[in-house]
């Protein structure tokens, strides 16, 4: 679809060099892989083989563009080719992404606050054009995952162990939706966040239809979230649970992933067989849930166990396959547009890409007074420590910035005008000593391991550290909700128009 007159173009399909800065890498080069596959904020990863590739996407929430589609031929290296959703309809919640009689579809939970349903978008090539949403009307339930039963009929099962035929060109249900399986139940002694049975993936193999599903909620205590597994030979069912139950689980809040869950399987090139699924790392809920490979083994009696331990060690790479480009560069000069596959807006109003265009760098048109009411654009950062630098020029009656973003009531930055700086804190605007360095600034912010500074410098030589620290471990779910990580971000408030160049991304040792 051709972008709206007026409007910023959306990037192109990107690849990248293996190994580009910013970007955790997984692929260790000796044959062996380190989890996370994709780092930073990837959760409720779905994947679909397509031949000799993979192609994998994941929950955006409230960033647009969104549900950003990533590649590999390996499992184990990726990276981003377009971002598929381009219209706003609510916080993107656990997609499925899958292909059908050569047509690819992508089938999309979303929230707004007065409104809930399931939509599909679909295009002929990966890359797209993708198609507008289309709302299935299904207002109560979450996380759909496709299947073809072996009466040829399309489905989708849902959360709570729901599920709702389609019909056969897939844009829309044909009948109620009916409760077609109970899950697993875990011991009551586990601490967990919830039963909340979510995520619910089909996969055929030989003669069974295997149903692998979430439960004990996506966050809360480490140790909840987890996959359990049932099959049956038939659609319909009945569904026997898996003896091995559960197949992953977060079993100590020592352990270097926190809750593993929300899994698909997927065979491996060479025909060995995987999972993936997401977790939190360590003391590190800011960066929200990571994607996770975890080989499988298929036993004697027709189910699978996970051979990957806690994924804190590094596991032997799947077979076959060819290693191709990996992650995403962070650092960005601003020539050519990265929107949708580095840059989102957060919880974009109707139009809100018009504020955007490309001219000596990024132009961001003033929006409202500060992030609260100016959806800044952010990005996905991966390390646990890293600095940004930009250059920002500010119009006489703006201010422009760099942000740490959860969400509108959670963030924290430093911007200026042309009088003084303000500072972000918490949500709130606070401090606001004199800026001596006019309407144009190079800005630093380094975030070490929740420790967040501040430099500025008139020429990008001469730097001044400024005076006010922050600890940012406290923005993330478990306090404010929302389920979202904290990412970088630059935003303008008032009149005119800010301008961005040159922005540099350093992961640090």
């Amino acid at each position: 679809m051709a972008a709206a007159a007026g409007s910023p173009a959306l990037a192109a399909p990107l690849s990248w060099k293996p190994g580009v800065e910013g970007q955790r890498q997984a692929d260790l080069g000796d044959g062996t892989f380190l989890n996370p596959i994709v780092a930073g904020d990837r959760p409720d990863p779905t994947i679909l083989k397509d031949g000799a590739d993979y192609y994998m996407t994941f929950s955006s929430f409230e960033a647009y563009p969104g549900v950003v589609i990533w590649h590999s031929r390996d499992l184990v290296n990726w990276t981003p080719i377009t971002a598929a959703l381009k219209t706003p309809i609510g916080s993107v919640w656990a997609c499925e992404l899958i292909k059908h009689k050569g047509r690819y579809y992508i089938y999309i939970p979303a929230r707004y606050p007065d409104r809930r349903s399931t939509y599909v978008i679909w295009a002929d090539d990966i890359r797209g054009p993708w198609s507008e949403p289309v709302d299935l009307n299904l207002p109560d339930h979450i996380d759909p995952g496709h299947a073809v039963g072996e009466d040829g009929k399309r489905y989708l099962f849902l959360s709570g162990g729901d599920r709702v035929r389609l019909t056969d060109d897939g844009l829309a249900t044909d009948g109620p939706v009916e409760h077609v399986y109970d899950p697993w139940r875990y011991p009551v002694e586990w601490d967990v966040e919830g039963f909340a049975p979510e995520g619910p993936k089909i996969t055929r193999r030989g003669d069974w239809f295997y149903l692998i599903t979430a439960v004990g909620g996506t966050a809360g205590p480490p140790t909840g979230h987890m996959v359990i597994a049932a099959r049956s030979k038939s659609i319909h069912g009945p569904w026997e649970h898996c003896p091995h139950n559960p197949i992953v689980r977060t079993k100590s809040k020592d352990e270097k992933w926190w809750s593993r869950g929300h899994a698909t399987l997927v065979e491996g090139p060479a025909g060995d067989w995987w999972m993936v699924y997401h977790g939190y790392e360590n003391g590190y809920w800011t960066l929200g849930r990571q994607c996770l490979l975890d080989p499988i083994t298929w036993t004697s009696d027709g189910w699978f166990k996970a051979n990957g331990g806690d994924l804190s060690k590094p596991l032997r790479k799947p077979r076959g396959g060819q290693a191709g480009p990996n992650g995403l560069a962070l650092s960005d000069d601003f020539s050519t547009s990265k929107l949708g596959v580095q840059w989102a807006f957060a919880d974009p109003a109707p139009g809100e890409l018009d504020r955007v265009r490309y001219d000596r760098g990024l132009v961001l048109k003033g929006r409202g007074t500060a992030p609260k009411d100016s959806p800044p654009l952010t990005f996905v950062a991966g390390d646990q420590a890293y600095e940004i630098e930009v250059d920002v020029e500010i119009p006489a009656e703006g201010t422009a910035g760099i942000l740490l973003f959860y969400d509108k009531q959670l963030y924290c930055g430093l911007s200026f005008n042309a009088r003084t700086f303000i500072t972000h804190q918490y949500g709130l605007e606070r401090g606001r000593p004199a800026n001596p360095n006019g309407r144009r600034m190079r800005i630093r912010i380094r975030n070490d391991r929740h420790i967040v500074t501040f430099h500025t410098s008139p020429d990008g030589r001469t730097w001044t550290k400024f005076d006010r620290q922050m600890e940012v471990s406290g923005y993330h779910h478990n306090v404010r909700g929302g389920f979202m990580a904290l990412r970088p971000g630059l935003f303008a408030a008032g009149r005119g128009e800010a301008r961005f160049n040159n922005l540099t991304y350093r992961a640090l040792p």
